[in-house]
């Protein structure tokens, strides 16, 4: 069986694909929030980028030709923009870490 044949793959990406708009589009209201909501939406996203981290590591580690071409697509993509999948990974982490770190300026 194929790594995309797998109906738990389809059903994770789905979910993740789901909760990655999900939380984007509650993002763009990030102003508004309240302290707690901000704390909430910064822990959202820190636990969808392990997801995604998780995910992606199937991928590498995977045989499946389709999962490697995956792989390999994204490496594409994002060297367009001078970057590597660990270097998007670590901007993320990052861009979070600053995020908690404002938060923790405010009273």
């Amino acid at each position: 069986m194929g790594f995309f044949d797998s109906e738990i793959v389809q059903q994770e990406a789905k979910e993740l694909f789901e909760d990655y708009q999900a939380l984007i589009k509650l993002g763009n209201n990030y102003g508004k929030f309240d302290r707690e909501g901000k704390k909430m939406f910064i822990e959202q996203m820190e636990a969808m980028m392990d997801r995604y981290r998780i995910f992606m590591k199937r991928f590498e580690l995977s045989e499946d030709f389709m999962a490697q071409m995956t792989v390999e697509q994204l490496k594409t993509q994002l060297g367009q923009f001078g970057i590597t999948p660990q270097q998007m990974f670590d901007q993320m982490h990052f861009t979070l870490e600053r995020m908690k770190a404002e938060l923790e300026k405010q009273p």
